[in-house]
């Protein structure tokens, strides 16, 4: 079951995702993310900030202390900040950061970003008595 956007379509979508202003300037959409399905990512952080003229996003799977099929992806600069659409693979964590093109590096303080990947299924839950 893929989820949809939690901020409306493309044209009004990258500009609610910055008008959120969440913690760090990240913001990934839709949430919860499922596999096979595609995300984005609105990066508006320190790098953006201290004007970098480009952005990547250094991502990885898996374990947060030990990430796999580690690459970093262009991000594209907007209006409302730093875009990356990218496909969920299999269920697992989705783990990234960010570094601008003179190798400055925005993890979250080292704790990076970390998500949830589902497998677009419901659990149920059976009722304890």
């Amino acid at each position: 079951m893929a989820y949809p956007s939690n901020f409306g379509d493309w044209q009004g979508r990258l500009k609610a995702m910055h008008d959120a202003d969440y913690p760090g300037g990240v913001v990934v959409d839709p949430t919860p993310i499922t596999a096979g399905e595609e995300i984005t990512v609105l990066y508006n952080g320190l790098l953006a900030k201290s004007g970098a003229d480009q952005v990547y996003i250094h991502v990885g799977y898996g374990d947060s202390r030990n990430w796999e099929n580690i690459t970093d992806l262009k991000m594209s600069r907007t209006g409302w900040g730093w875009v990356k659409t990218i496909e969920m693979p299999a269920k697992g964590r989705f783990n990234f950061c960010f570094r601008d093109s003179a190798n400055n590096w925005d993890n979250n303080n080292g704790l990076n970003w970390s998500y949830e990947i589902h497998n677009g299924r419901l659990q149920e839950f059976e009722k304890q008595s």
